[in-house]
């Protein structure tokens, strides 16, 4: 696992518990826990870890919305802002559209049947700088579905 993920989030635990901040204090907490937890199931992927519980925040936000709750879901969009600032910056639409492309080259693929084969080989390239919805998406427009 990095241990420059995880020290930077203790270092910010203890500032924010300076400060007073529970909620922040709260959030760093579970993400420490979970670094800790992956670490100790011999996985040690910071940024995998940080994309998952990103992700449920995101997801739970959406049916927190859906479920009128809207208080909560802007809570879990709080948190997953803040997963977000440890991530690695994605990187842009352009580049990954590029990647894509060579994929598709590669794999010779032009049809939806084939979107597996493309995504196969476009996650390990953009693993932590582009989720997986997002070159879903990209695959999929650019097979023309």
């Amino acid at each position: 696992m990095s241990d420059s993920i995880l020290e930077r989030i203790q270092d910010d635990t203890r500032t924010a518990m300076k400060a007073g901040d529970r909620e922040r204090v709260g959030t760093l907490r579970m993400i420490t826990s979970s670094l800790q937890q992956d670490e100790k199931e011999g996985d040690g992927d910071a940024v995998a870890v940080l994309q998952r519980e990103r992700k449920k925040r995101v997801e739970a936000a959406e049916a927190f919305e859906s479920g009128g709750r809207a208080d909560q879901a802007e809570a879990e969009r709080a948190e997953a802002a803040l997963i977000e600032t440890y991530l690695p910056e994605q990187i842009s639409d352009e580049e990954l559209g590029a990647i894509v492309d060579e994929a598709m080259a590669a794999t010779g693929a032009n049809s939806m049947k084939e979107m597996g084969k493309v995504i196969g080989m476009v996650m390990p390239k953009v693993k932590g700088s582009a989720d997986g919805k997002r070159v879903s998406t990209m695959v999929r427009e650019r097979l023309g579905a």
